[in-house]
């Protein structure tokens, strides 16, 4: 079995994360900020450079003001 970062619904779900940033009118400082993170968590995650698990999804949700099924594929 293929590892799911693989994926094309991975890359959606990657893409809708970094659209929903934009939308919010989010930099990815400002975002890492809000998380205590350093800037290059946020775009790597946005890059698909590392896994975001569900915790770390709820949280770009809350901050997006989105829900977890605006993410789903």
């Amino acid at each position: 079995m293929d590892k799911t970062i693989y994926t094309k619904e991975y890359r959606i779900l990657l893409e809708k994360l970094r659209q929903a940033r934009i939308k919010a009118g989010l930099t990815q400082s400002e975002v890492a900020h809000q998380l205590k993170k350093p800037q290059s968590f946020v775009s790597k995650c946005e890059a698909g450079e590392r896994r975001i698990d569900p915790i770390e999804l709820q949280k770009f949700a809350g901050l997006y003001g989105k829900s977890l099924d605006y993410f789903a594929y």
